[in-house]
């Protein structure tokens, strides 16, 4: 995709992922790779403890999401309907500019409104604090554990096909439906040109919406779906697998034959062979794990706990580094270690594939979530090592005094943005460093604490 999810979550940071540091790439859903939710049970939210935000496919939604105090009123609606419909009269010259036919546009805005549902939700995308292990727990949870094996036993045979096809293990596609939809459950019910047209017309990002709404109507006048079948959520991410207007036109694949690609109905085919086609697009290889859990030995430099340090598991296994089984980690390609919750919680070895699954959601908390949720639907064992449970995640103004404080400290995070990024990282462990502490870099409530 190209686009919201990645930019969404950049932009609620997200309410649907980790919220910390890098910018978002591109992702195949809205929210920028923040968190819309319109489906609470769904994706991730701002997950600021441990993670990194980076580009992704679309919005993450797995968590609730309250609306904020600004309200839109009848009396806005009714002046902006007004201006809604002026904006659609230049609008049409600009979409037949680019292809889109009279008669398209006449269907598509036929019955359109000023969604201002739409309008509320996006200027009120308050920051949602959640850490990893709490999104864990609704990610991964027994049920969604066992309806994924259900749909993995329900949908063998396509799903078996599309593995051969595409060359992705048919785990890690039921795990992005889980995660996006809970299985098709939840798919959204917003018609997207009225809210696409909305939001570019009145938004925050009128650009970014209107290169969805013109790829959304050409995905009308290509006939794989209706104005009123093209549904999904406010932001317009679409389907099982929540793929957003542009991705869709790049990725979306007819493996039914019927001539469509038609990732809105029931049958959930097409949207799955679609998730794929995305993964295979961005380097997915068959075989590689998303990442192991692993034990580090006593004195493991922590330095080396960094997303930019590439080894070989046996060059790991030569640090001391092994797996649950005591053993070195079979050589499935250059791996790193993360740490997601610093040095008390899991720690894990993560391969090219996890990078892959980024460019769906930015969030490593959302990565994590579909990594692990595959591996348990094959009936593989939970995480071994424990959580700090007792943390939580900070605020976006503890996250800005962190920055703050260390900088006063002496160890300069390169500005105060509330991101926990790279340099705010390297400032945590030169500052952990300095006072005798495990320099892992973990952006705690206890390290702000001592800075104050």
């Amino acid at each position: 995709m190209t686009g919201f999810k990645a930019t969404l979550i950049g932009g609620l940071m997200m309410t649907a992922g980790a919220a910390m540091a890098s910018a978002p790439v591109t992702s195949i859903r809205p929210e920028s790779r923040a968190a819309i939710v319109e489906r609470v049970t769904a994706q991730p939210v701002v997950f600021v403890v441990g993670t990194s935000v980076r580009p992704t496919i679309r919005p993450a939604r797995n968590a609730t999401v309250t609306q904020g105090a600004s309200v839109v009123t009848q009396e806005q609606i009714s002046t902006s309907n007004i201006g809604f419909q002026r904006w659609i009269d230049g609008f049409r010259q600009r979409a037949m500019a680019q292809g889109i036919t009279g008669a398209t546009l006449d269907k598509a805005f036929r019955n359109a409104r000023y969604n201002a549902d739409a309008i509320s939700r996006d200027r009120n995308q308050s920051e949602f604090t959640k850490t990893l292990w709490d999104y864990l727990d609704s990610a991964v949870s027994d049920s969604r554990i066992s309806n994924g094996k259900a749909a993995l036993r329900e949908h063998a045979a396509k799903l078996d096909r599309i593995e051969a096809k595409y060359g992705v293990e048919k785990e890690v596609v039921v795990a992005v439906w889980g995660l996006e939809s809970a299985y098709g459950a939840v798919r959204g019910k917003t018609e997207v040109i009225p809210a696409m047209a909305t939001l570019a017309y009145d938004g925050r990002r009128g650009a970014f919406f209107e290169e969805q709404l013109i790829a959304a109507l050409k995905i009308l006048q290509n006939g794989d779906t209706n104005v009123q079948g093209m549904t999904g959520s406010w932001a317009g991410a679409m389907g099982h697998t929540q793929f957003m207007p542009t991705s869709y036109l790049d990725y979306a694949q007819d493996f039914n034959g019927d001539g469509r690609r038609d990732i809105w109905s029931d049958d959930p085919t097409d949207a799955l062979a679609s998730t794929a086609n995305y993964l295979k697009r961005f380097g997915w290889v068959k075989g590689m794990p998303w990442g192991v859990e692993v034990q580090l030995p006593q004195g493991f430099d922590y330095a080396l706990a960094d997303r930019k340090i590439t080894k070989m598991p046996n060059q790991w296994g030569r640090l001391g580094v092994r797996g649950l089984d005591g053993k070195a980690v079979p050589n499935h390609g250059s791996a790193s270690i993360l740490l997601p919750a610093g040095s008390q919680g899991v720690a894990l070895m993560i391969f090219k594939n996890f990078s892959v699954i980024e460019r769906y959601n930015a969030a490593d908390a959302y990565v994590i979530g579909v990594g692990h949720l595959s591996d348990r639907i094959v009936g593989k064992r939970g995480f071994q090592a424990t959580w700090p449970r007792g943390d939580r995640a900070l605020k976006s103004a503890e996250r800005k005094e962190l920055q703050q404080r260390l900088t006063r400290a002496g160890f300069s995070t390169q500005g105060v943005d509330g991101r926990i990024g790279p340099n705010t990282i390297a400032a945590i462990r030169s500052y952990q460093k300095a006072r005798g502490l495990t320099p892992d870099g973990y952006p705690s409530l206890t390290l702000l604490q001592k800075l104050r």
